[in-house]
């Protein structure tokens, strides 16, 4: 999260684990108290499928190749870091938690002592709770409170997001990393991370979805009144694209995944058919030709069947008709040419492509939105050390925040 290494500066550190890349950036706080960054290093991802371990000794060894490189470029060590969650073996749910006051001015304790209040629910025994974030606060019968230090009562209660991990998947992901030389300082959602970079105060407070398709997964976090509401991990992404592809012209995965970005598009309609280009098939097969159209009309119906998907999800958590601001599009399939149009056309709601803006210290390769998530890490660790975030006793784990805190800190991410 926060490491000295040998200065009087605190530099912070995020680990991105995905199914196709691993990214580890270095941030440091600058004398205006801005993040800039100052180091990084990004390798193929291996050993991981739909955001779940499948190979130890592949992930570790890719582990280390990220840390060696951004060790490169800082000049230091790097002993931990704060690491991104993602895949089916996570689970949400809202939940409320009460701490009685008896009459006086309600302080950070109290806050405490409801919001552990409100993790306290029952679950699997082979899970563990990841998230508890405060939604808002009801003091008296009085709800719709945003921050509730300071006032007088005498019963408070919060409601807050609760997010939950297989403790299987952790340990496995875990083991990987500190066999690479690495101690994860806590756990953050991607779909949070990413919604650091790329959502604005007033679509926060508006209702919108944060829709961050990678390659093995697509997360979501629908943000209403300023806060989390919902989260949710479709394992679907952009290699059931390539994977396509492959299928269906008999292609190797390295090339369906070339053609996917260079020539891919999510809208068969907008292709010339006239366009084409030329590939080689398995084997000693000639290269032959693909229309741009041809290659459209495979890409299409799975993108169709990501955003089904995001609609059903959307239904089921009952918010769907308070999301006036729409959907913020992220992550490396998100620039999918045509991708946004194909969005709006299922959902029936407004969509804008969200990427990292406003960064210091980020090289042009850096600030696209598959790095949406990693830069989001960084965030979250300056607001973990900086603004009082409290772990769990581990001391990793379980991320919880003042309301009056995470507001100030969401304007601090804003443009300008």
């Amino acid at each position: 999260m926060a490491v000295r290494l040998g200065t009087e500066e605190h530099y912070f550190v995020g680990l991105d684990v995905g199914t196709s890349k691993l990214c580890l950036l270095v941030g440091q706080l600058t004398a205006d108290q801005d993040l800039q960054i100052i180091a990084s290093g990004v390798v193929p991802s291996a050993g991981m499928r739909k955001g779940g371990v499948v190979s130890l000794e592949s992930l570790t060894q890719a582990l280390k190749a990220v840390r060696d490189k951004a060790e490169r470029s800082l000049g230091y060590e790097i002993s931990s870091a704060l690491v991104n969650l993602s895949g089916a073996q996570i689970s949400s749910l809202n939940s409320k938690g009460m701490a009685g006051v008896t009459g006086r001015t309600i302080g950070r304790d109290d806050i405490s002592r409801a919001l552990d209040a409100a993790r306290s629910i029952v679950i699997p025994y082979n899970r563990e709770v990841i998230h508890a974030i405060p939604r808002g606060y009801i003091v008296d019968d009085q709800d719709g409170i945003r921050n509730a230090i300071g006032m007088h009562g005498y019963r408070m209660e919060v409601e807050a997001h609760i997010v939950t991990a297989s403790s299987t998947s952790l340990q496995n992901l875990e083991q990987c990393i500190e066999r690479a030389g690495l101690f994860v300082d806590g756990w953050v959602l991607s779909s949070l991370a990413a919604a650091e970079m790329v959502l604005t105060e007033t679509e926060r407070e508006m209702g919108v979805v944060v829709c961050d398709i990678g390659a093995g997964t697509t997360d979501l976090a629908i943000y209403i009144e300023g806060a989390v509401w919902h989260t949710a991990v479709i394992p679907i992404g952009g290699q059931h694209l390539t994977n396509d592809i492959a299928q269906v012209l008999h292609l190797p995965e390295e090339t369906s995944e070339m053609i996917k970005r260079r020539h891919g598009q999510a809208r068969a309609e907008t292709c010339n058919e006239n366009q084409a280009f030329a590939v080689r098939p398995f084997g000693d097969g000639k290269p032959f030709q693909i229309k741009r159209k041809e290659l459209a009309s495979i890409i299409e119906p799975r993108v169709e069947e990501i955003f089904g998907f995001v609609r059903q999800e959307i239904k089921r958590s009952g918010y769907d008709g308070l999301l006036p601001a729409g959907l913020v599009l992220t992550g490396g399939t998100s620039e999918l040419p045509g991708i946004r149009d194909v969005a709006a056309k299922v959902l029936r709601l407004p969509v804008r492509l969200g990427k990292p803006e406003h960064i210091r210290g980020v090289a042009d390769e850096i600030s696209a939105p598959h790095f949406s998530t990693s830069l989001g890490l960084l965030h979250w660790a300056e607001l973990m050390q900086t603004e009082g975030a409290s772990l769990n006793g581990s001391g990793k784990g379980v991320l919880s925040f003042d309301m009056d805190r995470m507001v100030d800190f969401f304007r601090r991410l804003l443009p300008g």
